[in-house]
């Protein structure tokens, strides 16, 4: 691992992580010679919108983890985080090994407490000050987001039972609910030794969605319902022109 902290301060309040790694394959050949959240959505880098979800939770304190060829390029772009009000933290993940695996190399910055972890890709309108306060309060555990979705073959889905969560399943044949599992998560100090204790999937990879199936099995995962807008700009073509449309359209509006 390779981290490079900047303008960082140690606080009592929650942290925050943004997992910017991968190869974008799926947006080719835009990513040829950058990374996916370096991208534009409508007048910003796609990374700017998971860093203004958790700075608007109050999350301040925020580690960067990109792959390795971009680093640079996020340093030199985000600087030290004094423009979003937030102390920015980098890291590299040296390999290509999976969402758990990125977020392993959070634990240090994390110091033993609860984190908020995004996917660098997400894009949300809804205010997660809220959730987050509650997760603090809570004693253990996690918290993620669900948001209903029209093909939820494309993502992880959770099925519900009331207000527990009694399984998510990554890109299921059959869902089993059309409740798709949002890339923000909110996780207590235990999440480093669950992603220890994982085993690589089919494809090689450490899964969040392992991660998640942990909690629920130790009867501690607890969800929020996403009313606004939520779409993954990194998903595709279409998905990364829908985040741009909706950015646009917000814009105008202010």
């Amino acid at each position: 691992m390779v981290e490079i902290r900047v303008g960082y301060s140690h606080t009592h309040l929650m942290k925050g992580v943004i997992l910017a790694g991968g190869k974008g394959t799926r947006l080719y050949p835009l990513t040829k010679v950058t990374n996916k959240h370096l991208l534009p959505v409508y007048n910003k880098p796609m990374i700017y919108y998971p860093i203004e979800t958790l700075t608007g939770a109050g999350i301040a304190d925020i580690l960067i983890v990109s792959g390795r060829g971009h680093a640079g390029h996020f340093l030199e772009l985000l600087e030290s985080g004094k423009d979003f009000g937030a102390r920015f933290s980098f890291a590299v993940q040296e390999e290509a090994g999976g969402i758990a695996q990125a977020l392993a190399l959070a634990e240090d910055f994390a110091d033993g407490g609860k984190i908020a972890v995004m996917l660098g890709d997400n894009i949300l309108e809804d205010d997660i000050g809220p959730a987050a306060r509650a997760f603090e309060a809570q004693t253990r555990g996690a918290r993620i987001f669900l948001k209903e979705v029209e093909n939820p073959r494309s993502y992880g889905v959770a099925e519900i039972d009331g207000e527990k969560i009694r399984h998510i399943e990554e890109k299921p044949q059959e869902p089993k609910s059309n409740l798709a599992v949002a890339g923000i998560y909110l996780y207590d100090e235990h999440v480093f030794e669950i992603v220890r204790n994982l085993k690589p999937s089919a494809r090689g990879e450490l899964e969040i969605t392992d991660v998640n199936n942990v909690y629920i099995e130790r009867g501690e995962m607890y969800y929020e319902l996403l009313k606004g807008w939520w779409g993954d700009g990194g998903e595709s073509f279409e998905s990364l022109l829908e985040a741009s449309m909706l950015a646009a359209r917000k814009e105008k509006k202010r």
